[in-house]
């Protein structure tokens, strides 16, 4: 009878593994941490004293924001949100969230292509405070 019952739970907790490792890497993506996390390097950028610090973090903030497979990525920027999923726009299921962080994600994109620091500046700052909104 003993045999049985450590059979059994070991039966119970592989299947409960399996089922854990075999989940979508979306069951797993964090939204939310995508999205204050590109939010503190959008707060970052609007800081810096330089338009090489200023489009550093603001390519994080992008980074963060569409993923790997989105508009605008560019791996040789870190992506502070690597291990937290594929971006906040495709871990994000809610339509009306989804909408306000593409046009988020634009408007980094285009302050990206100033070469003014202080547009940049101004960008991110608003970047910031709208992705606060969206969380």
């Amino acid at each position: 009878m003993m045999k049985f019952r450590v059979l059994k739970n070991n039966w119970v907790g592989f299947a409960l593994c399996a089922g854990l490792v075999a989940m979508p890497l979306a069951a797993h993506a964090d939204a939310s941490g995508e999205i204050s996390t590109a939010a503190q390097h959008a707060g970052f950028s609007s800081q810096a004293t330089s338009l090489k610090v200023a489009d550093m973090h603001l390519h994080h903030t992008l980074n963060c924001l569409v993923g790997p497979g989105g508009r605008g990525f560019d791996a040789k920027q870190a992506n502070p949100c690597s291990s937290m999923g594929k971006g906040a726009i495709p871990d994000t299921s809610d339509a009306t969230a989804k909408k306000s962080l593409e046009r988020i994600a634009y408007r980094a994109r285009r302050a990206l292509a100033s070469k003014d620091l202080d547009t940049v500046k101004k960008d991110a700052a608003a970047i910031q405070t709208e992705l606060g909104k969206v969380q």
